[in-house]
Formats: C-alpha cells, structure tokens, sequence
C-alpha cells in the first residue's frame, strides 16, 4: 500500500513549474535528521503533495510520486553548494534523498489558510506548533482531502479570512489552557517540603524558694 506525505520546497528554488519541465527530481538539501529518517522510509509509488513554502501564501501546488528512494544527495559534497557538508565523505555519506516525479498540477493552489480552517485537516502535522520539517507524513484521508479541495471553488478571501481569525482565537485560548493545567500539573507533582518550626522552648522550672 501506498503511504502519503506533504514535501516543502520554496518556489524561487524549485517550483511545481520546475519540476514539471524536468518531470523527474531527486530531492535535495534535506539536512533535517527527523526529515531524512521520513526519506529514508519512503517507497517507490508513495504519493506526495508537492507544497510551496516562505511565500505568500504557502499551500499545496501538485502531486509527486516517488519513483527511486535511499540516494545519495549529491549536494553535500559540493563546496560551492550552500548544502556542502564537510563532515561528509564519498566512503562516508551523511546525506541521502528520494527521488520524486510529477503526477499533475492540481486545478488550483490550496493554500495554507484553507487547509488550517479544515476541521478534518486540524492533525495534520504541519498544522501542528512549532513543526518546520520539510518532509512530513500525511495519512490517506488527509491527502485525498486536500486533493479534493483542489476541485472545488476557490473560497471567499474576505470568508476565510474571518474564519482564520477565528480558528487561530480559538486555538490560542486552548494553548494558553493547556499551559495553565502544564503549570498546574507540574506543581502538583512537586514533593511538598516539610514546614520548618522552632522547636518549642521547654517550659523552665519554677525556682526553689530559699528557705
């Protein structure tokens, strides 16, 4: 069975304009460990959706299909490439990358906003805080989902412009509560120190009167 995955590239880089002159292209410059471990799990036939990110907006523009996985990426011993890793030798490769090709465009662009406001795409990883990998699994559902969107009516900016102000109120007021309840769990899991007191002073005994 297939497996699915979202791949970044920036556009200015290598676009799906790109990749639909050359048709096929080894994925390069991955210098991500957790990026490279979802390369190197990769199989010929899996799909991907081909994203364009750090441009306005990022989102998803084709699909790829990976045709040859476990290569070396040339790129890390190039010292004019600003991928050149000097720690890496021919003997020694630190670097490896999948091969990918292009399956099509899809209708229109589905961008990032659009994706977010989807209940249905609310686990994907990419949606998640702080992700940044430029290699990310995604699950059957979630790909088809977004290929799907491609073939519907572009929404309303003025629309999705208010429901991402929404989703993003919301999904900062959940942030800001599981922060709370983190605190609060973190405190209660401390051991609780012993109150100090003065030990209290013995009571003197009455003086004997001198006779």
């Amino acid at each position: 069975m297939p497996q699915y995955w979202l791949m970044k590239t920036e556009p200015e880089t290598f676009s799906i304009d790109d990749l639909e002159r050359v048709k096929i292209e080894p994925w390069t410059g991955v210098r991500s460990m957790f990026a490279r471990f979802h390369m190197r799990n990769m199989q010929p036939g899996d799909e991907v959706l081909f994203y364009h990110s750090s441009c306005e907006p990022p989102g998803v523009a084709g699909i790829a299909r990976i045709t040859r996985t476990k290569l070396v990426d040339e790129t890390q011993f190039d010292p004019a490439s600003k991928y050149f890793d000097p720690k890496a030798t021919r003997e020694k490769p630190i670097w490896d990358c999948a091969e990918v090709e292009l399956v099509r465009r899809l209708p229109r662009f589905v961008s990032l906003g659009e994706i977010r406001v989807d209940p249905n795409l609310g686990a994907m990883p990419l949606l998640q805080r702080g992700m940044r990998l430029s290699v990310q699994p995604v699950t059957e559902d979630q790909f088809h989902r977004i290929v799907a969107k491609a073939d519907e009516p572009a929404p309303d900016p003025a629309v999705l412009e208010a429901t991402l102000r929404v989703v993003n109120a919301v999904a900062k007021l959940r942030a800001g509560k599981r922060k709370q309840s983190l605190k609060a769990a973190k405190r209660a899991a401390k051991p609780k120190q012993a109150s100090k007191t003065k030990p209290k002073a013995k009571a003197k005994k009455p003086a004997k009167k001198k006779r």
